[in-house]
């Protein structure tokens, strides 16, 4: 297939062993790239008594099919294993430049096997890839490794994705980060850690990306970027970046506040995107072939949390998890927050939420000052916040168990599972499904790596994209908890499948005829609308099934009463979805079975997974 360099780079850190093999063209045909491949890749290498953070566990780093190409957003890579924080599918994708950059190196991913004794850095370049000692980095956080790798490689332009002290102490949602990108979600960062692995770096000669029919890849991305360039959702994350929703889900109810407890609060105006833009943006750092540009940087010139220089400005979701899941309304806080975690190396949104579990019990009197280390997290205050992040990361005093996630503090503190923010043992994202109730698709039905807000995101289609060529109702009611409703995420889904497994970004909502032009003129596939539809459901269910490989059964599909319970005020008010209603119409669309979670046979059959 065009689109592919051909090779995957495969690398043995027990044995030292440096290798290539070749891609699978039945897998590229059937899966793509990206999460795609990894996931039809690991399905048979990985099973339920893997334990992630063994040398057993199988790290896969993958580029997608448009990857080094000026495709609207192509320029990612995801990282895939099991799951340290979940147990079952981990995914978790990035932007920046890494991912163009290994293509160069001749590469289309890398396999990390086994576990290194002592610390290690792993140099690809344009002669092969070499393992070298990092002992000297261990310890060091993001910003400062990969600073000394850039220095060490005599290039600015060599591509840098490593670890923090939250990855090396295993901390278990951990992200990687990739020059202030991150693949946040599902601890991948630990993986890295539990292998002894610090950092990838990359430095490639230019390499021409090869299509099937060149003119007509290059017209058909030119009329994509056109369109993309013409939306309004472009337009508003170019100028404000994500925290630029903020107002409006204050206004909406999307806005989840003091941990899932209240519907609106008057200091949300203080730390959205146009105050932002207002008091501290300095300018946007696009990742590769990104018209949009959502990623911010800041500068805060005077105060107590002043920069020496520009800092990556926070995104929505830490906006949300600093602000106003705690009631903190101070900005510039946040951007600290924010910063410390990119160092340190945690998840902004499993590392907030859990921190904001810990302002919610001892709000509540669940716990008290003597049970966290003398802290005092009272609503509005950042500086404990701040504290626990380092804790975490250090896994100091209650950071120790915070590290292992919000269900950790759950059971320490004998909470009930209702009151836990969280669905496979992962903290929800934060777009209140009181809002719209095909959220609660998104973060507890059989979502392929846990509750998420990519992998279906019904409140960002609902803004107006076009995508009913691809079965996706346009007149569903943010409101609905029906069959209807259930069909509808379930073929987002599906679509965004599609979409881990090219690896473009989900705010390049483009017109699946678009995506299907360019990925037909890229590879040269013959793909009809009916093939692309299965293509979408045959990515999104090997997931499924790799999940019930690792011991899912339905009654993890679920949803916590915290999220569920409705709110008194704002625009969500005296709102929730009937979750088992939804639940038992998506099961019946997708042919799941009530008592075992798994698709029919036909169904399987007639995606080509019955030997699954």
């Amino acid at each position: 297939m065009k689109g592919f360099v051909g090779k995957l780079l495969v690398v043995n850190l027990s044995s030292k062993e440096i290798s290539e093999e070749v891609i699978d063209d039945s897998i590229a045909e059937n899966f793509l790239g990206g999460a795609g491949y990894a996931c039809r890749y690991l399905y048979d290498k990985i099973d339920k008594d893997t334990d992630p953070l063994s040398p057993d566990n199988i790290l896969m780093f993958m580029t997608g099919l448009f990857c080094g190409s000026n495709v609207p957003t192509s320029g990612r890579f995801v990282a895939c294993a099991k799951s340290p924080l979940t147990g079952i599918w981990g995914e978790s994708n990035c932007g920046g430049f890494f991912g163009p950059e290994l293509r160069k190196t001749g590469y289309d991913g890398i396999v990390i096997k086994g576990a290194s004794e002592s610390p290690i850095y792993l140099e690809i370049n344009d002669n092969g890839a070499e393992i070298k000692d990092a002992s000297s980095l261990w310890g060091k956080g993001i910003f400062e490794t990969t600073k000394i790798l850039k220095e060490k490689s005599g290039s600015q332009l060599t591509r840098v994705a490593c670890i923090g002290q939250a990855g090396e102490n295993l901390v278990k949602f951990a992200i990687i980060g990739s020059e202030e990108k991150a693949a946040g979600r599902t601890g991948m960062g630990a993986v890295m850690g539990s292998k002894k692995l610090k950092a990838i770096t990359v430095r490639g000669a230019k390499r021409k990306y090869e299509t099937a029919e060149p003119d007509e890849f290059k017209a058909a991305v030119k009329a994509a970027t056109d369109n993309l360039m013409s939306s309004f959702t472009t337009q508003m994350m170019g100028s404000l970046g994500t925290s630029g929703v903020v107002d409006m889900y204050n206004a909406s109810g999307e806005l989840p506040i003091k941990y899932w407890t209240l519907g609106t609060w008057e200091g949300a105006f203080n730390i959205s995107g146009s105050t932002a833009f207002e008091k501290i943006f300095s300018g946007s750092f696009p990742c590769f072939s990104c018209p949009i540009g959502c990623a911010k940087r800041a500068v805060i010139k005077e105060g107590e949390y002043k920069t020496d220089n520009e800092i990556e400005a926070a995104e929505y979701e830490t906006v949300a998890g600093f602000g106003s899941m705690i009631l903190n309304d101070n900005l510039e806080a946040i951007q600290k927050a924010n910063y410390l975690c990119n160092d340190y190396g945690i998840d902004t949104i499993s590392g907030s939420s859990t921190i904001a579990f810990i302002y919610y019990l001892f709000n509540n009197g669940k716990i008290n000052s003597d049970d966290i280390n003398g802290l005092e997290p009272k609503w509005g205050e950042i500086t404990p916040a701040l504290e626990l992040i380092k804790m975490i990361a250090l896994k100091e005093g209650i950071g120790d168990v915070m590290a292992e996630g919000s269900d950790k503090v759950g059971h320490k503190f004998n909470i009930p599972q209702d009151e836990i923010a969280t669905v496979y043992g992962m903290e929800i994202p934060y777009h209140d499904l009181r809002r719209m109730f095909g959220m609660a698709v998104s973060y507890a039905l059989a979502t392929p790596r846990g509750p998420c807000h990519t992998s279906c995101d019904p409140y960002l289609i609902l803004l107006g994209v076009a995508l009913d060529d691809f079965g996706i109702n346009p007149n569903v009611d943010w409101y609905q908890d029906d069959a209807a409703m259930a069909e509808f995420c379930a073929r987002i889904q599906d679509y965004r499948a599609i979409y881990s497994a090219l690896i473009v970004c989900s705010f390049a909502n483009q017109p699946p005829t678009m995506i299907l032009d360019i990925l037909t003129k890229a590879a040269g596939l013959n793909l009809t609308m009916e093939d692309f539809k299965i293509l979408g459901e045959r990515i999104y269910m090997v997931k499924r099934l790799f999940n019930l490989k690792m011991g899912i059964t339905p009654a993890d599909d679920r949803l916590p009463k915290i999220v569920l319970n409705p709110v008194n005020e704002g625009g969500s008010a005296g709102k929730t979805p009937n979750f088992e209603q939804l639940k038992e119409a998506y099961y019946k669309y997708r042919t799941f079975d009530s008592k075992t979670g798994y698709p029919k046979q036909d169904k399987l059959e007639k995606l080509g997974l019955d030997n699954l």
